[in-house]
């Protein structure tokens, strides 16, 4: 195999393995032997990749969980179309619960900066950044859609934006938490009678 490919699979396996293990037992209760034994992989192996187990978990985070939060999240906000619906489909498709490997990267980050907030507060800015992009992709499109005329004058999109991100990790929690489909639902049907009580009335005349 090259060695530049060998590489690449040693590090994703590295990342998609630790990523499994910090999110079920915490960052600070895993030791790295148990990560390492379950890849077959030296001490040597994971030296030559990661300077640190600090190193390592912000690798975890820069390959799998901001990435798919920006995929799932961020990008599709790019669009001058209305964004309100566009921000209640990103927020939808984020929720579905299928493929359960690859979107989870993204819910774990909430549980990662509860971890870090109090025992790394580096690692925990880090983490808050992420969110931080949402954050300012969600104020930039609401108030592009002010402007366009597909939401009201007053609203206040800084808040607003806080309230999406806050109902939306706090529906994740509760979802991690449940089998119960009809949250989902719930939470859709409240976050749509929000979405247009903040949308800009069409006059007729």
């Amino acid at each position: 195999m090259d060695k530049n490919l060998k590489k690449r699979e040693t590090m994703h396996r590295l990342c998609a393995k630790g990523l499994e293990v910090f999110h079920e037992k915490g960052y600070y209760n895993t030791n790295l032997d148990d990560i390492l034994k379950d890849l077959s992989l030296s001490k040597g192996a994971f030296y030559h990749h990661f300077k640190s187990k600090e190193d390592y978990f912000i690798a975890i985070v820069q390959n799998l969980v901001q990435q798919k939060v920006y995929a799932l999240l961020v990008e599709p906000l790019n669009t001058h179309e209305n964004p309100l619906p566009v921000i209640l489909d990103s927020i939808e498709k984020a929720l579905e619960p299928g493929r359960p490997n690859e979107i989870a990267y993204g819910f774990m980050l909430n549980d990662f900066i509860t971890e870090f907030s109090k025992r790394n507060e580096e690692i925990a800015t880090y983490l808050r950044d992420i969110l931080k992009v949402w954050e300012v992709n969600l104020v930039s499109i609401l108030k592009r859609g002010k402007v366009d005329g597909y939401i009201a004058r007053h609203v206040d999109c800084e808040g607003a934006a806080s309230y999406i991100i806050a109902s939306y990790l706090g529906m994740r929690t509760l979802l991690a938490e449940s089998t119960n489909r009809q949250l989902k639902y719930n939470y859709v049907q409240q976050l749509k009678l929000y979405f247009n009580a903040i949308e800009e009335r069409q006059v007729v005349a």
